[in-house]
């Protein structure tokens, strides 16, 4: 086996600032992004100190100063945050609604987009396609608005109901439907964006492998399961990683502006929790150890999702 050969460093970094001589506008446009790297994502990284201690925000003139003058308690906020009842609830929550949210919702906007693509009517297809991605836009607050009036006690619904003499339905205030509510709005916003990216992979597919199956005599059915689906196969796969990588990160504006404390037991989630322990109790190293699990958690999930999917399907992000 012959010897690869190394380029010397010397020259790597010649050749570096031989291209950056060539193209400076490309480095000036990543300012911007590492700008935003380094002030969002990797200063606040100095603040996990804050899980292995009792942190004291008036021990400092300022938070960063309160860190560093913070004593050191190990993994005593760990052994605390696993003791406590919260925790397995808050949990055991952010894992079933965000696994029902996988379960119901992930297939639905590959069924969209497959329908979509069969419209042969170019301007009623944009303008179905555009009426489910316009919901993608609005922010959760609007959302809760528009479902709020539909669905609460005095809403339309409930009202309609009361009308026909069926007692209203409690959406909002009932733990037996709030979860289902979650993943219906999620959905409902959702859902057109998810299928404009399957969509865009459809759009990829080498038309000439339709021509040819439909000579073989495939029908609809045949040629949706047999080119398509495996046509997008790799964004489905790409799509399935990321949400399960994020089953723990996933959810924390729908659910802090829906819930109220009536749904505390079903719908309080990792997130949610970590925000009332860090701005309502001011418990900031409890809230930063469990978001520092969640973080971990995530991390392993998603290389585990992506290492299974490697050897399964032999397809994955990296």
């Amino acid at each position: 086996m012959k010897d690869v050969k190394r380029i010397p460093i010397r020259t790597k970094v010649h050749n570096f600032f031989v291209y950056f001589r060539q193209h400076p506008w490309l480095y000036i446009m990543l300012i911007p992004g590492l700008f935003f790297l380094c002030v969002y994502k990797f200063w606040p990284l100095y603040g996990i100190k804050m899980a292995f201690q009792d942190y004291n925000i008036f021990l400092g003139s300022n938070p960063m100063e309160a860190i560093a003058l913070s004593p050191w308690v190990g993994l005593k906020h760990f052994r605390k945050l696993f003791a406590s009842s919260n925790f397995l609830r808050v949990l055991s929550n952010t894992l079933i609604i965000n696994g029902m949210k996988i379960v119901i919702l992930f297939p639905i906007p590959i069924i969209v987009a497959i329908l979509l693509n069969e419209i042969r009517r170019r301007n009623a297809r944009k303008l179905l396609q555009t009426s489910i991605y316009i919901p993608y836009f609005f922010s959760w607050v609007v959302v809760f608005g528009i479902f709020y009036s539909l669905l609460g006690t005095y809403g339309i619904v409930n009202g309609l109901l009361s009308g026909l003499g069926i007692e209203r339905v409690r959406f909002f205030t009932d733990q037996k439907i709030f979860r289902w509510l979650l993943v219906f709005t999620e959905g409902w916003k959702e859902v057109g964006y998810n299928a404009v990216i399957y969509l865009a992979a459809i759009t990829g597919i080498d038309v000439g492998l339709y021509e040819a199956a439909k000579i073989d005599g495939a029908n609809k059915w045949r040629l949706t399961w047999h080119i398509t689906l495996p046509g997008i196969l790799p964004t489905i796969v790409l799509m399935l990683i990321l949400k399960v990588g994020y089953i723990l990160d996933t959810g924390f504006e729908q659910v802090l502006v829906f819930y109220n404390a009536a749904v505390y037991d079903v719908a309080d989630i990792i997130q949610t929790y970590v925000y009332r322990l860090s701005m309502g109790k001011m418990d900031f190293s409890m809230s930063t150890a469990l978001g520092l699990f969640n973080s971990v958690v995530a991390f392993v999930l998603i290389i585990g999702a992506n290492t299974v999917s490697k050897r399964l399907l032999n397809r994955s992000i990296w």
